[in-house]
């Protein structure tokens, strides 16, 4: 009964008229900036990419912040993982090849809703007692809108979505993955445990370390086997993105409120691979060592491009190109397993293992930046300490236990995180958008 209850509030909260809200949002958001992740593009990535490659970022912080990449990477970490990869398959399988066309509609839409989100963060930040940065929802909830106990409430909810979503389903997609290479559950958790409390007992610094090493290496992999199953089957490439077009204006794909089917998983699958609309990312991106709040926000539109426009778009054509999906048995981690194994044989689902494993490690310790942010706000700085050591025993039991309720009541978290940031954002959006195109202009 309890778990029936969870599902039909989950459904609730993520069903269309949900949905419909975080693609208004970063629908409005995109038309106050005349669609600046479009038509801009070539501003945002010279903020960011071309940064890089000219090699401008600063080696050196200030003391309580991390760099711009470094907070990128750190954010890619809490939302590139298991989603990208399974969310995928399971979208395709539930909404059919047309998803993939509406996952990528409500990416480019919420490129400017983390955006503004990170613009906010930056805007309203503050140092805490040890001189290191806070800021994300709670703060520009708070000080932006005067709205305290709304602030708090968000915090609530953060910490929930961090131990059940960012802990625990984790947690257990790494015990899974390990044990089919024959690692019992209780040697994961206790390692796992242990692993986890060494990094996250570090601060960001030490999560943007981990983060910096991992998600470029594992991320890069991941790509390459994608690009080499795609190259194999490169006849059905063609098909398959007609196929895509298809089936996104096909009339099962809209219905109703006009996000069934297609529509629906496309979306949900965008939203829940990025997080655009949670406040989340904007947590860690507030920690940052910028210039301007403007130039912070297009850090965020790079990131949602990188998570959902260009890895789940191009997991979604290794998967579509590869034919597994004629197979109606197959779903999830066995579909995704199916892909790469067409191409290098067993070692192509040993591989996919190792990657969810290790895109699940590096989303947990993300995420444990986040719960420890919504406890240092309500609790104090100190009260980070214990939920450090609450977080690593939280990885522990998910790994040994069956997640079903977990699950329900994570995804519940995370979409009532939603309702206060989206109100924030848009009470906020003319502050987000005059900052940003005041950096567009100046640049000018």
């Amino acid at each position: 009964m309890f778990f029936e209850i969870n599902s039909a509030i989950s459904s609730v909260i993520w069903g269309p008229p949900m949905l419909a809200v975080f693609l208004g949002t970063g629908l409005f958001l995109s038309v106050k900036t005349g669609f600046y992740q479009i038509f801009g593009i070539g501003d945002w990535l010279k903020s960011t990419v071309g940064t890089l490659i000219g090699r401008k970022e600063k080696k050196k912080t200030d003391e309580g912040s991390v760099s711009q990449l470094g907070a990128l990477f750190s954010a890619l970490a809490a939302c590139l993982g298991t989603g990208n990869i399974v969310g995928v398959a399971t979208a395709l399988c539930s909404g059919g090849a047309g998803s993939v066309f509406w996952m990528c509609i409500s990416a480019i839409l919420g490129m400017m809703t983390c955006c503004c989100e990170n613009i906010l963060g930056i805007k309203y930040r503050i140092r805490d007692s040890l001189g290191n940065w806070l800021g994300g929802p709670m703060l520009y909830i708070e000080r932006g809108l005067g709205m305290k106990k709304l602030a708090r409430v968000y915090a609530v909810f953060l910490i929930g979505a961090s131990l059940g979503m960012g802990n625990m389903t984790q947690a257990n997609s790494v015990a899974q993955g390990l044990s089919g290479f024959g690692v019992p559950p209780v040697i994961t958790a206790a390692i796992l445990c242990i692993t986890v409390l060494l990094a996250v007992s570090g601060g960001l610094k030490r999560i943007t370390a981990v983060s910096q090493l991992l998600i470029p290496v594992l991320s890069g992999a991941f790509i390459l086997a994608c690009f080499a199953v795609i190259f194999v089957n490169r006849e059905n490439l063609l098909p398959s993105i007609k196929y895509i077009i298809t089936e996104a204006f096909s009339i099962k794909a809209i219905s109703g409120f006009g996000l069934a089917k297609a529509a629906r998983y496309g979306i949900a699958r965008g939203v829940f691979s990025n997080e655009a609309g949670l406040g989340s990312s904007a947590i860690i991106h507030a920690a940052a060592d910028c210039k301007s709040a403007g130039e912070q926000g297009k850090w965020g539109i790079l990131e949602v491009f990188i998570d959902t426009v260009f890895m789940c778009s191009i997991t979604a054509a290794a998967i579509l190109t590869s034919g597994v999906m004629h197979d109606k048995s197959l779903g999830g981690v066995e579909l995704c397993a199916a892909v790469f194994e067409s191409v290098f044989g067993k070692a192509g689902g040993y591989f996919l293992n190792i990657c969810i494993c290790l895109f699940a490690f590096a989303t947990l310790v993300a995420w444990s930046y986040y719960g420890k942010m919504g406890t240092q706000y309500l609790f104090g700085t100190e009260s980070g300490k214990i939920y450090n050591a609450v977080y690593a025993a939280a990885a522990f039991i998910g790994c040994i236990m069956k997640l079903e309720s977990v699950w329900t009541v994570s995804d519940i978290f995370n979409g009532l995180m939603a309702v206060p940031n989206i109100f924030a954002l848009l009470c906020l959006s003319k502050e987000a958008t005059d900052a940003l195109n005041r950096k567009r202009h100046a640049q000018r």
